[in-house]
């Protein structure tokens, strides 16, 4: 694949180096037309550049997932509807997708077909400790976990939950807050200091992730701040992490799972 049919998928009519009509087209980013061919510069990065940026991914990464074929292209490339030839990170067959689809959909055919078997279906909803794993994890986040772990029990051992479906190519998510007890997760999120975290594409994973929870038995409460907008179900919309956010996430858990099972989990309780 060299990833250059459909000069327009995913990225709209100035996806690709050239714009509808024939324009050479240059992005902020230095992808698209040659420097000495452009007749426009677009003082935004690329489609491709932006989707990486919002998932927390590099080119390099990105690259390093394609069949070896498609990666000098890949390099190059700014549509995010581009398809390509990719490499299961698992060991299974090639397989074809989209930019999009590589960096944000299930991925392999196989590893979709896996968390879908019925033995994954039966571990759906697990919570489990997995070894290794690291996530930038942010003070206000800390301070939340803090002020949590002062009125209910958290367990420290667990910072995963299996899901039926793959996300990012995985069958489990990792929510920054896990109650086992309750089946519940919550997350913080904030727009970060470059105003993109948890916007855009970003916003359209945690949707994602959400789903993923609720269909195996998971309810998730999302603390949205720096101006965020409610997100789902269950959303507590701050400034910054108070005694009252602390306050509105317990009655959450109440309002979700029952007075009497959050009372189990109450810290000085039975």
């Amino acid at each position: 694949m060299n990833g250059t049919d459909n000069p327009t998928a995913g990225g709209g009519s100035m996806g690709g180096g050239t714009a509808t009509g024939g324009t050479s087209v240059r992005f902020r980013c230095g992808h698209g037309a040659p420097a000495v061919d452009a007749r426009i510069t677009l003082q935004r990065d690329c489609p491709l550049c932006v989707l990486l940026r919002e998932t927390r991914r590099t080119r390099a990464q990105l690259i390093g997932k394609a069949a070896a074929g498609a990666r000098a292209a890949l390099a190059e490339e700014t549509r995010i509807g581009a398809t390509y030839e990719w490499i299961c990170a698992r060991g299974h067959s090639r397989f074809t997708a989209t930019v999009r689809e590589a960096l944000t959909g299930p991925g392999c055919p196989k590893c979709l077909a896996n968390a879908a078997a019925p033995a994954a279906r039966f571990e759906g909803g697990v919570p489990f400790m997995k070894p290794g794993l690291r996530l930038g994890t942010s003070a206000t986040e800390q301070r939340l976990r803090a002020a949590l772990g002062e009125r209910i029990r958290l367990p420290h051992r667990v910072n995963a939950v299996r899901i039926s479906r793959t996300f990012y190519g995985k069958p489990e998510v990792w929510p920054d807050i896990i109650i086992p007890a309750l089946r519940i997760a919550i997350e913080y999120d904030d727009p970060g200091r470059d105003g993109t975290a948890h916007v855009g594409l970003k916003e359209v994973s945690d949707r994602e992730k959400d789903a993923a929870l609720n269909e195996v038995g998971w309810e998730v409460i999302r603390v949205r701040a720096g101006g965020l907008a409610e997100l789902g179900r269950h959303s507590v919309v701050c400034r910054s992490v108070t005694t009252a956010v602390v306050d509105r996430i317990l009655d959450l858990l109440v309002e979700i799972r029952g007075s009497e099972a959050v009372a189990r989990i109450l810290i000085g309780t039975g």
